[in-house]
């Protein structure tokens, strides 16, 4: 008898991306371009992908969907999202009733650690605090292989606190796309950070230059790799991972994963260290696999 069928899509601005895995194994992987501002052929090209995926596989699958947003606590609804067509949608409830099976969803942070807690970089850990360090600050936890889910539907969204031990060597103040002021964000991502150092340089021409030795994007490197360990202290405190899975364009600068650990005791209220900082081990794919594997194995 053949092992389950896992199908996850990934719903994502510009593209929306399906994979089918066997036993943890790829089976089959499509994209399509993302219907922009169109609801309704957004829901089209999903059902359009599983449908043909099954044809060619020959078989039915679980299926869930990682989305860039969250849902509203009380129910399948999405209640933000990058993607402004699919707020205030029931995305679940329509694609239960086109496929005709249940359907699970999850933020696309919540997918990516789950990926790496499943059978990526921290497979086996108890306790996993995934991030994505990109053009946004996300993350999710999974706790016993499963995400965490609570009352508020908020769990992992740690962009949105603040930068903690704020000082004046963080630069200056700067409203968050949410209407609050220094989020994590505003430091983090890497249009953020780039902005901030103020060298007129991109997040990855930045990264190449302090790699080079440019003593002004090696000092900004450097107070990057502090305001992290300041940010993931907070949660380590908070929460006691076993391992911090970085993902996202940044966390392809191999510094953080030497210096943060090293700058972190300093922040944190245990005596030492135990905590894994890993970079995720199915990089991009992430995604995509943490939304198969919303359904266990």
């Amino acid at each position: 008898m053949p092992a389950p069928l896992h199908l996850g899509v990934d719903l994502g601005g510009t593209k929306i991306e399906i994979i089918a895995l066997e036993d943890g194994r790829e089976r089959l992987r499509r994209r399509l371009p993302t219907p922009q501002d169109d609801y309704a052929a957004t829901l089209a090209s999903i059902v359009g992908l599983v449908l043909d995926a099954e044809h060619e596989l020959g078989r039915r699958g679980s299926l869930g969907v990682g989305i860039p947003g969250i849902l509203a606590a009380d129910g399948g609804r999405v209640a933000r999202a990058n993607s402004q067509c699919l707020v205030g949608r029931d995305l679940q409830g329509d694609l239960e009733q086109r496929l005709q099976r249940p359907v699970r969803l999850a933020n696309d942070a919540d997918c990516f650690a789950l990926s790496e807690a499943t059978d990526g970089a921290a497979a086996g850990a108890e306790i996993v605090f995934g991030v994505i360090l990109g053009t946004g600050v996300g993350a999710g936890i999974v706790i016993g292989g499963r995400p965490l889910r609570g009352p508020n539907a908020v769990s992992g969204e740690w962009g949105h606190n603040p930068l903690p031990w704020r000082s004046a060597a963080d630069g200056a103040t700067r409203r968050c796309y949410c209407g609050l002021d220094d989020c994590l964000e505003t430091f983090l991502c890497g249009p953020a950070w780039a902005a901030r150092s103020a060298l007129g340089l991109d997040a990855r021409a930045l990264a190449e230059a302090a790699m080079q030795g440019h003593a002004a994007a090696n000092a900004a490197l450097e107070r990057y790799c502090d305001q992290l360990a300041r940010a993931l202290a907070s949660v380590i405190n908070l929460l006691d991972p076993h391992a911090v899975v970085l993902g996202g364009g940044l966390s392809n600068i191999a510094r953080l994963y030497r210096r943060v650990p090293e700058l972190l005791p300093g922040y944190l209220f245990a005596d030492r260290l135990n905590t894994r900082l890993l970079p995720a081990r199915f990089g991009d794919s992430s995604g995509v696999r943490g939304a198969a594997w919303l359904w266990p194995r």
